[in-house]
C-alpha cells in the first residue's frame, strides 16, 4: 500500500484545493492530509477558519482518507509517525523540494517528494482572492445600505 501525505493550511476550500488533493490521491492508495496549525502559519496571514474546523472540512473531501492537525512544535513529527511513501506538494507551496528531501532523509524518511504541477484555472482559486472579493463586496454592500437609509429617512 502506497501512503501519500499532503499538507496545507486549507483556510477557505476552493477548486484549487480539490484539484491538489485529487492529484495527490492518484499517487497512491491512501491519502493523509496534515492541516497546518494556526501557530505554524508564518508565510501568509493567519487562517480565518479555526484549525479543527479546517481539518474536518478537509477530511470530508472524497479524495482524503484521513486528515490530522500538524504538530505545533515540529512539522516533521507527524510525517515521522506516519511513514509515508510520497509527500505531495502543491504547485504553489513554499517548500523547496530538495531542502525537504534532505530534511526527510536526516530523519530516516525515504519518502519521494512530488510537486503537483496541475493548476486549477478559475477566477477564485485562492483564499487570498476569495477574501479580497468578500472585502470588496462587503464594502459595496455597506455603502448601498447607508445610501438606502438616507433614502428612507428622506421619505422617498
Amino acid at each position: 500500500m502506497v501512503r501519500v501525505i499532503a499538507t496545507g493550511t486549507f483556510d477557505i476550500i476552493h477548486p484549487g484545493h480539490i484539484t491538489f488533493l485529487r492529484e495527490a490521491k492518484k499517487l497512491g492508495d491512501e491519502l493523509i492530509v496534515i492541516v497546518a496549525r494556526e501557530k505554524n502559519v508564518k508565510h501568509k496571514p493567519k487562517p480565518i477558519i479555526p484549525e479543527e474546523q479546517r481539518r474536518r472540512v478537509v477530511e470530508g473531501i472524497k479524495y482524503v482518507d484521513k486528515a490530522i492537525l500538524g504538530d505545533e512544535n515540529d512539522i516533521f513529527k507527524p510525517i515521522v509517525e506516519l511513514k509515508p511513501d510520497i509527500i505531495a506538494l502543491g504547485y504553489d507551496q513554499h517548500f523547496d523540494e530538495e531542502w525537504l528531501q534532505n530534511e526527510l532523509r536526516k530523519r530516516g524518511i525515504n519518502a519521494k517528494v512530488v510537486r503537483i504541477k496541475v493548476k486549477e484555472e478559475c477566477e477564485l482559486c485562492s483564499s487570498k482572492k476569495i477574501i479580497k472579493r468578500i472585502a470588496e463586496l462587503a464594502k459595496k454592500r455597506v455603502e448601498e445600505f447607508e445610501k438606502s437609509k438616507l433614502v428612507v429617512k428622506g421619505g422617498v
